[in-house]
């Protein structure tokens, strides 16, 4: 059985209850959504990703209760270059959205999301460590796998497949 076409247009996808919520909270705040795979995914400013998380996990309709994972791509040479992805789960609903943030080259910082899910802790310091991505507001944003004195970051895909000598 053939796939589904993804949609995109947020006018068609307005009545998925995590959208609407956060469509209500802040319809500016929604950049783009895209609903494919029975998936939904919302692209969100960086700077209101820690109020979005927070809206959706205090939402009645659809209580995002879980996070299961902060990471980040790296879509280079484009720009803007980053997507740090957060994978929520409702389990009440029995469903995931994931929220994404574009950062651009000259732009590495998003709001951490600790206040909100302490659990994002390691995730957001891996974040950091291979990506160099930096999250404001993080307790203890130091490298986690590579030593401190470690150059680069080596998820980048400019970094140098044997490392800066």
């Amino acid at each position: 059985m053939p796939l589904a076409p993804a949609v995109t247009e947020i006018a068609l996808l307005k009545d998925h209850p995590a959208l609407a919520a956060l469509l209500d909270w802040n319809a500016v705040g929604v950049e783009a959504a895209k609903f494919d795979r029975d998936e939904m995914t919302v692209w969100i400013p960086a700077v209101l990703i820690r109020e979005a998380c927070a809206m959706l996990r205090d939402n009645k309709d659809f209580p995002c209760n879980f996070l299961e994972d902060v990471t980040c791509v790296d879509w280079y040479p484009n720009e803007p270059r980053f997507e740090i992805v957060y994978h929520l789960l409702s389990m009440a609903k029995k469903e995931r959205i994931r929220l994404k943030v574009r950062l651009s080259s000259d732009s590495l910082s998003v709001p951490s999301i600790i206040p909100v899910w302490p659990a994002a802790n390691f995730s957001e310091r891996e974040v950091f460590d291979l990506f160099g991505i930096h999250f404001e507001g993080h307790p203890n944003l130091i490298r986690m796998l590579m030593p401190e004195d470690w150059e680069g970051h080596p998820l980048r895909k400019d970094y140098p497949v044997e490392g800066y000598r």
